[in-house]
């Protein structure tokens, strides 16, 4: 009789144990699938902000920042007057402007390489280097020097264009590139300036 009643117990716990060996796994897998669905969840991604659009910006030149032999450089200012967060990357698109509006010579070439996003809030700034070479290193016939009345900037990876007046001797014959632009930087370029 003990042995009868022996056995169905230990086979009831030897069945238990054998559950239990297969639960415990099913258990840890929807324990583990459960903390990572529930992590998925709650992780938080930031989203990225958006492009920079010609109509959340607005363009401007600081005081010659410096010159050396055959040029004068100008920290050429992209500020933020959105209410949006947005993102700067690359070179500016620059060219001068003549009278009627119509464009002189080449567009800007650009100096070194690409540096990293800039993100803008609300009213900050970024500033390029713009290097403008005296005309004069490049002979008449090729220059065909005339007055800039104005600068035409396309934001990093956008078609449309902002301006404003900036009066200069540029080359009307295109050739000789004569302005030259800096990766977009993050920050005003104007010393004491903050944005």
């Amino acid at each position: 009789m003990k042995l009868i009643s022996k056995s169905p117990r230990r086979m009831i716990m030897t069945a238990a144990v054998a559950g239990a060996a297969i639960l415990l796994p099913a258990i840890a897998l929807a324990s583990s699938a459960g903390s990572g669905s529930a992590a998925t969840g709650t992780q938080s991604h930031a989203v990225a902000a958006p492009r920079c659009a010609r109509n959340w910006l607005t363009a401007w030149a600081g005081v010659p920042g410096g010159a050396t032999a055959g040029s004068t450089y100008y920290q050429l200012e992209i500020s933020n007057v959105s209410g949006h967060t947005c993102t700067l990357y690359g070179f500016p698109g620059v060219s001068a402007l003549g009278s009627g509006g119509r464009q002189l010579g080449s567009a800007a070439g650009r100096s070194g390489h690409a540096g990293p996003t800039v993100t803008l809030r609300h009213y900050q700034t970024a500033h390029v280097v713009l290097q403008v070479t005296d005309v004069g290193n490049f002979s008449r016939a090729a220059c065909h020097p005339a007055t800039a009345d104005a600068l035409r900037v396309y934001a990093p990876g956008d078609y449309s264009s902002m301006k404003f007046p900036f009066s200069f001797t540029a080359c009307a014959r295109r050739g000789p590139v004569y302005l030259h632009v800096s990766t977009t930087i993050s920050g005003t370029g104007i010393p004491g300036y903050t944005n």
